[in-house]
């Protein structure tokens, strides 16, 4: 990348971590607002958007950055946290039920009729996000598309925001606590997440035999490390979504049966 490419990114990338700062700063608005009007927000979702956010930055810092521009290793580093961990930790901050708490009803109203269309209820299907997310990792890495990002600033970061975004609404789409009517039944979830297990494994292995991304400045042993980094980082992050699926499948199971049992007990 030549020396005025490379401003104009890191230009991109600042305005990255302006709009994440911008993002929190809301969030913790919101929450003021709400406790404001005396209706419950847990302080663990607030934990968990507040370190969400600071993945971000870390991971759009300026070491960071120029790490992953010289070394393969330091780009997976960046890819792992804007597009694994960090997704998990904003997700289970619930960004969406705060937002339709905080708008007037009409525009809650409005935002939710966006999200039950046919186009909302398409874009937010596990399949279409596992496409999104982890395709867009095939797309990346098994094609010129990586190594024309260090050429083209601004599509470099537009993948950084993709990494985010699409981490996101997967990880939304498996196991969000916001509130979604039409989200698919716990078993296909659970198989799209399996998918996404073995789809990121393989991609691992792939890059680690065939050396790819091919055509890059990065030598066979960065590519190797790499390639075990996504592989090995990218188990441990499924595994934590997972977790928190199998936590939040766990909860509404409880609750049901505690509501039947008060039900029964009404009858008696």
């Amino acid at each position: 990348m030549s020396h005025d490419a490379h401003l104009l990114a890191l230009a991109g990338t600042f305005l990255l971590v302006l709009l994440t700062l911008g993002l929190w700063f809301a969030y913790v608005l919101g929450v003021r607002a709400q406790r404001r009007r005396r209706k419950a927000w847990h302080c663990w979702r607030l934990i968990s958007f507040s370190f969400g956010c600071g993945l971000l930055v870390l991971a759009l810092s300026p070491p960071m950055v120029e790490w992953g521009h010289a070394d393969l290793r330091g780009h997976m580093a960046q890819h792992l946290l804007l597009g694994m961990f960090a997704p998990i930790a904003l997700m289970l901050g619930a960004p969406g039920t705060l937002l339709l708490r905080s708008v007037p009803v009409v525009t809650a109203r409005r935002l939710t009729d966006i999200a039950g269309s046919p186009l909302g209820r398409c874009m937010s299907h596990p399949v279409t996000a596992l496409l999104l997310d982890i395709g867009g990792l095939y797309v990346l890495y098994l094609t010129p598309l990586y190594q024309l990002s260090f050429n083209q600033p601004l599509l470099h970061v537009w993948l950084q925001l993709h990494f985010v975004l699409a981490g996101y609404l997967f990880s939304w789409s498996i196991a969000g606590p916001d509130p979604a009517p039409h989200r698919p039944g716990m078993w296909l979830r659970l198989g799209v997440l399996f998918v996404a297990i073995a789809a990121h494994a393989v991609l691992g292995k792939l890059m680690y035999a065939y050396g790819f991304p091919r055509d890059s400045a990065h030598d066979l042993a960065q590519i190797e490390a790499a390639a075990q980094l996504m592989y090995y980082g990218g188990d441990l992050a499924e595994l934590l979504l997972a977790l928190v699926f199998f936590a939040a499948w766990y909860r509404r199971r409880t609750e049901s049966n505690a509501l039947g049992w008060q039900t029964a007990n009404r009858r008696t």
